[in-house]
């Protein structure tokens, strides 16, 4: 129980709740440890930073025409000012993009040249995949790798990593290209906490690289986004760009997704009886316009509000989703100022509406209740939080409040999960409770907490 916690009780309605039959997959279709985790964060941030941000008209689909390494060259690049920036924001685990659709890695890998090995940044000697591993270590903050298999302008790959027409190179030595690649990131840098394969891998049916046994010998601790079918501790996308999971979103699901663009999808919630434990993850750029937002323009972008960062943050966080928000480097290598004030407001303005419950309770069974205290206050948020270790078995609740001497139902849902962030009309009370009206097996309540603001 919360120091914050004021009183609660528990109760066993078992008249009123619809248990599914149990069944061995219930039990079995659990999350692992490094899923636990990852879903504990809640937040992270991801950083782009490419020739695009020097070469603003380029094109990586005009194969051949990628601009020189040696159009590379930030003066002020600071890893660590990355890493604060993510810090404000609430992030627990940032995600570098090694290696976007360009082709140009921003370690030295020895895989081809188009590399900051052979761009005039630190001479040639400079590592930003090094540098960014060494500033989340100092910052407290999960390092996760982006590095795409599905698109290289370089090496005229286009989605979902088929070598084209007119290529220096066939299908066979570009799978090796990507497995160097990938063997030097996950070999040289250390522990990661989260891969991503932006667009998915081309199945090795159809002449892609095996990865996932690399995956599993290299970093078999890191949760992987769009990886390989049978790789270990699977996340997926949430079907936009936009911060929005959709509702229900049960972290269980029948397939794995892979995206090839921002097109929305439908059909993206899971299924609570699937037959796999993938979450998805809610990506979105803080900026919009050029380059969806992702990368950095002198002009032509605008930067998100911190009313609808909050409002993402409960589509995403409040749906049984992580939030990955997308933060841009400018060409002189820092994430521009108005971006580090706006991320800064955005985290400040999270403590200040969640950090301190009313009340909050936790325990096992179908109904918990909060009293606030003698005197009724304003209440306008709930949420709700399963142990996961257990599965999500909360399928159907309702949220009540005491007013005029009788409970009225203000809210209901289905998924709960990690985390429900329930949003209700201000309500004036003095006690909340939560009753589980289906679910699979006894609920594992982890919290259950009111907030006013």
């Amino acid at each position: 129980m919360m120091n914050k916690t004021k009183s609660f009780f528990l109760f066993l309605l078992p008249a009123i709740v619809a248990c599914t039959q149990k069944n061995d997959r219930a039990h079995t279709v659990l999350p692992s440890e490094p899923h636990v985790q990852w879903a504990d964060a809640e937040i992270g941030a991801m950083f782009h930073f490419d020739v695009v941000n020097y070469v603003p008209d380029y094109n990586w689909r005009n194969w051949g025409t990628h601009p020189p390494a040696s159009v590379f060259n930030p003066s002020k690049l600071d890893t660590d000012q990355w890493l604060r920036a993510a810090k404000a924001a609430g992030a627990k685990y940032a995600v570098l993009v090694a290696k976007h659709c360009s082709g140009f890695s921003l370690w030295p890998t020895a895989a081809h040249e188009y590399s900051v090995k052979h761009s005039p940044w630190r001479d040639g000697k400079g590592d930003i995949v090094a540098d960014f591993i060494k500033s989340c270590e100092k910052y407290d903050i999960r390092p996760g790798i982006y590095a795409s298999a599905a698109a290289n302008g370089y090496c005229y790959v286009d989605n979902p990593g088929l070598v084209q027409p007119g290529s220096p190179m066939d299908q066979q030595t570009y799978n090796n290209v990507v497995v160097q690649q990938l063997t030097e990131l996950w070999s040289n840098y250390g522990k990661l906490f989260e891969i991503w394969f932006d667009g998915g891998v081309l199945p090795v049916k159809d002449g892609g690289p095996d990865l996932a046994p690399l995956l599993k010998q290299l970093q078999p601790d890191a949760v992987v986004f769009q990886g390989p079918a049978d790789a270990n501790n699977l996340i997926r996308w949430i079907g936009n760009e936009e911060g929005l999971a959709p509702y229900p979103n049960w972290s269980r699901t029948d397939t794995t997704t892979s995206a090839t663009g921002t097109v929305k999808s439908d059909g993206m919630q899971g299924n609570p009886e699937g037959t796999i434990w993938c979450p998805g993850e809610a990506d979105f750029p803080l900026r919009t316009g050029w380059q969806g937002g992702w990368f950095w323009k002198a002009d032509g972008q605008e930067i998100l509000s911190v009313d609808q960062l909050v409002k993402n943050y409960t589509t995403s966080v409040g749906r049984n989703s992580n939030m990955l928000i997308g933060i841009v480097v400018d060409t002189s290598g820092l994430v521009p100022e108005e971006d580090m004030q706006r991320l800064t407001a955005f985290g400040n303005e999270i403590k200040k509406r969640f950090s301190e419950p009313l009340a909050s309770a936790e325990g096992n069974g179908e109904m918990l209740e909060l009293s606030l205290g003698n005197a009724p206050i304003p209440v306008n948020h709930v949420i709700i939080s399963e142990d996961i270790t257990k599965g999500e078995r909360i399928r159907k609740y309702i949220i009540e409040a005491w007013k005029d001497n009788q409970w009225v139902k203000v809210a209901e849902g289905s998924s709960v999960g990690h985390k429900r962030i329930q949003t209700i009309d201000s309500i004036i009370t003095n006690k909340v409770r939560l009753s589980i009206t289906e679910s699979f097996d006894q609920p594992q309540i982890k919290a259950f907490s009111a907030y006013g603001m």
